[in-house]
């Protein structure tokens, strides 16, 4: 572009066009004052695409903030959900019996061959103890004279819990079978013997002696079982006694 003075007291614009890869041009003349206009039309073209990007921008500014309040929403719901879960877990623990036992009520397993040292026979108590450290959750009582007949209580609790004699006691067996898996077995004499089924542990032998609340197995799933429990039975003259009608349950 250059100006070409026409004549003393008039200035023109001439404007050149020349195509990319082409000699051919091609000139327009432009009065001084179609040249402002043309200047003007340029300045409001490219003041309207910065207005236009700003907008843009402005809008993607907004999107992004919507998002991050819809992910900061979401976060408090999973916050929300998660004190949720753990105010369930909570009851489920307490409903479990996740309280410690006073260490008065509880005797560890005798070591080595002193289970049987300063103890008698006049120890001997009924089954009245609750046979666990922890209250757990009775899934199944018992039930009997019907089709599938169910001897004793089935107690759920986590495997490793401790199970300790309902009283004093001598071991009448201990041993693992098909269906109550590692089990022990206790004459408290006067008729009573009490059995503990599905350990995953046991720390007695036959013919040890115990006292009442000591430790003799820790719970597990052995035998015929689907879920980490005890199965507690109360016999009298070989007939079974509902545990919950004689039990101190906690």
């Amino acid at each position: 572009m250059f100006w070409n003075r026409k004549s003393r007291n008039r200035r023109a614009l001439t404007v050149v066009l020349l195509a990319d890869g082409s000699t051919d041009a091609q000139s327009y003349e432009l009065t001084a004052t179609h040249a402002a206009l043309v200047s003007l039309a340029l300045i409001g073209l490219l003041s309207a695409g910065y207005v236009a990007g700003v907008a843009v921008t402005t809008h993607r500014v907004d999107i992004m903030s919507d998002s991050l309040a819809a992910q900061a929403e979401g976060l408090r719901a999973l916050g929300a959900h998660i004190d949720t879960v753990e105010a369930r877990y909570r009851r489920i623990a307490e409903l479990f019996g996740a309280r410690p036992t006073a260490l008065s009520d509880l005797w560890l397993p005798p070591v080595g061959n002193a289970a049987n040292a300063g103890r008698s026979l006049v120890d001997e108590t009924r089954p009245t103890s609750w046979p666990l450290t922890e209250r757990g959750f009775v899934t199944q009582a018992l039930m009997e004279g019907m089709v599938g007949e169910h001897p004793g209580l089935d107690i759920a609790v986590p495997t490793g819990s401790y199970i300790r004699a309902a009283g004093a006691a001598v071991v009448a067996e201990a041993g693992e079978d098909p269906l109550y898996g590692r089990f022990v077995r206790l004459d408290h004499g006067d008729g009573y013997t009490s059995l503990y089924a599905h350990a995953s542990m046991t720390f007695v032998e036959s013919g040890d002696l115990v006292r009442q609340n000591e430790v003799i197995a820790l719970s597990g799933s052995t035998g015929r079982s689907t879920a980490p429990h005890l199965h507690f039975e109360v016999l009298r003259n070989n007939e079974p006694v509902d545990p919950l009608t004689i039990l101190v349950r906690p």
